[in-house]
């Protein structure tokens, strides 16, 4: 299996302090499940910019997708950047956009023309389950819907790693646990390369279940483990979610 994602004696310092994350070593595998976990203050937010660049680091190595993104050229980023897809714990819609919108903002941005936006978009507010508030701004939504236009719109553009960052962290408790569990079906089916990283509170009862292995963050640091491999398992795709795939 492929490392999609190596992390090598990475550190992270704002100013002139102490450094927010210290000798991070970690790698991801192509096709895997991850869960980031460590308590409030860990670095965990820090770590994720990093991995979506959204954030360079003050030292070490992060390859992702085989490539050296610390020295990779600023007018490579956006390409780069394109090939992963993000769900923010406040999940950031645009707020004068429709649902339909917000999830055709990524298309737009690449430049798809206007003519090919329509059937992806479509597809996406139904495999999400709001054809009916495509129309809605998201003032109008409820949180998990808009959690829902915000996966919609991360994963149109079939982004080869999808981070998200606590996405049911708004939502309330009896709807979390669902569309959490949807939200990684949905992800077998219409990005099957992508990798998830995850940042989330209610981790350990999936973990149960799932046997997957959490990247820890703590004290600065991810893990400690360097040059060694954070293992997780695939996650099966329920038998609908499965069939859709194969259309």
């Amino acid at each position: 299996m492929a490392n999609i994602v190596r992390f090598e004696n990475v550190g992270l310092r704002y100013g002139t302090g102490a450094e927010t994350l210290s000798d991070v070593s970690f790698t991801c595998h192509e096709g895997a499940f991850y869960f980031l976990t460590g308590p409030s203050g860990a670095g965990k937010t820090s770590l994720l910019k990093l991995l979506y660049l959204a954030q360079r680091p003050s030292r070490g190595l992060i390859r992702l997708f085989g490539e050296d993104v610390v020295t990779l050229p600023r007018g490579r980023l956006p390409g780069f950047r394109r090939r992963i897809g993000v769900v923010f714990q406040d999940f950031r819609l645009v707020p004068h956009l429709s649902a339909y919108d917000n999830v055709a903002l990524p298309l737009r941005v690449a430049g798809v023309e206007e003519r090919e936006i329509a059937a992806p978009v479509d597809e996406m507010l139904a495999w999400v389950g709001l054809t009916d508030r495509a129309s809605a701004r998201p003032a109008t939504l409820s949180g998990g819907e808009q959690q829902r236009v915000a996966i919609a719109r991360a994963v149109i553009g079939r982004p080869e790693i999808l981070v998200a960052a606590e996405p049911t962290g708004n939502v309330d408790p009896a709807e979390g646990e669902p569309t959490a569990h949807a939200g990684r079906a949905r992800v077998k089916v219409h990005c099957p390369a992508a990798r998830v990283v995850g940042r989330r509170a209610a981790a350990r009862r999936d973990r149960a279940r799932s046997g997957e292995r959490p990247v820890r963050a703590g004290g600065g640091r991810a893990d400690g483990q360097p040059g060694r491999p954070c293992h997780a398992r695939r996650l099966p795709a329920p038998a609908r979610d499965q069939r859709r795939g194969h259309r």
